[in-house]
């Protein structure tokens, strides 16, 4: 009965979008089979009926792919260095470094 009701889509439940989250299905199992469940309890009922998590897959409009290829060339390999200590320091977050 549940995987009927979620076929209907959340808007057929008075939801403003198409997505399903764990918190509104949890809402909708307590309303329509007026049963008690955690978020983490719903995950693991729908996992062990064999649904999964998804995220659509969405591109803005107004998306410039010759900026982000630009972006991705230039900038990106200057965030993703590793940030290094200029001197060794304490182990001890309590202790400075002794010298």
């Amino acid at each position: 009965m549940l995987e009927r009701e979620l076929a209907k889509g959340p808007i057929a439940h008075g939801r403003p979008d198409q997505t399903w989250t764990l918190a509104r299905i949890k809402t909708l199992i307590g309303r329509r089979f007026h049963e008690s469940h955690t978020v983490q309890g719903v995950a693991a009922l729908l996992r062990r009926h064999g649904w999964t998590c998804q995220v659509p897959a969405r591109r803005a409009i107004e998306r410039d792919e010759a900026a982000v290829a630009g972006w991705a060339m230039e900038t990106w390999p200057r965030v993703g260095e590793p940030w290094r200590r200029s001197k060794p320091g304490s182990p001890s977050r309590t202790r400075p470094a002794s010298r």
